[in-house]
């Protein structure tokens, strides 16, 4: 799993069934507004759940719901470093 150019870990390297808490976001435009939508604000806890069968998305589960997101689109989100 890569790491972005900062150096920073990201949510597609949560382990399934960890809890991440959202430390920023680095999508931009209409991603960034369908991620603040979905209330991935920063101190938001996600929780990897289940891969479907190829491993993209994965399902997450986000402030009592579960959500699917891309592996490109999980990159963008940093995550405090436990």
């Amino acid at each position: 799993m890569a790491k972005n150019k900062k150096n920073e870990k990201t949510l597609d390297e949560v382990c399934l069934g960890e809890t991440a808490v959202v430390k920023k976001l680095d999508a931009r435009g209409a991603a960034r507004m369908r991620f603040l939508d979905l209330g991935i604000v920063c101190g938001t806890e996600i929780k990897p759940l289940f891969k479907s069968v190829f491993g993209d998305p994965v399902a997450f589960q986000i402030r009592g719901t579960v959500i699917a997101l891309r592996q490109k689109d999980c990159r963008t989100i940093i995550i405090k470093d436990t």
